[in-house]
């Protein structure tokens, strides 16, 4: 039986997000999300200065898959974006100081400069590709394990 590239792509997203535990060790280039089924994995560019934060992932014309961006700001703020000459759709996961995603915007359209408000004291946005967080079953709730998130995450580093 042959599988549609659609059918692998999804088939191998599940299996990578069945599996049961992350690896211990936290990366400054990845990102783990865990929810009651699994956890999966994006190797993500950080925007952490107000620069790389505004050009984002603007002219862009692909984003690999399992990629992202993830945008670190110094303290939680009311969080809003748009998609001012940003050429993919992209999924937006906001999340707050302790790394619990607090909303998730799919399918942000290309160049839509409406914008997309994430909540109030979100830390940290991550930008992946549109429509894999339904794929995934990514949905509010979900922790994320990254550097940015300190002592005081949900899942927290292993030191």
């Amino acid at each position: 039986m042959r599988l549609s590239f659609k059918a692998g792509l999804m088939a191998t997203a599940l299996l990578l997000f069945a599996a049961s535990t992350a690896a211990a060790d936290c990366r400054v280039d990845r990102v783990d999300l865990r929810q009651s089924g699994g956890h999966v994995s994006f190797t993500v560019e950080i925007a952490d200065d107000p620069e790389k934060r505004a050009r984002g992932l603007m002219f862009r014309e692909s984003l690999p898959q399992f990629s992202g961006m993830l945008f670190v700001n110094e303290v939680p703020q009311t969080a809003s974006f748009w998609m001012r000459n940003t050429l993919i759709p992209l999924d937006l996961l906001f999340l707050d100081a302790r790394g619990v995603v607090q909303h998730i915007h799919e399918n942000a359209i290309p160049l839509d400069e409406t914008a997309i408000p994430g909540g109030d004291d979100i830390l940290a946005v991550l930008e992946i590709n549109g429509g894999l967080s339904a794929m995934l079953g990514l949905r509010p709730g979900a922790h994320m394990k990254h550097p940015a998130f300190g002592s005081d995450a949900v899942w927290p580093c292993a030191n």
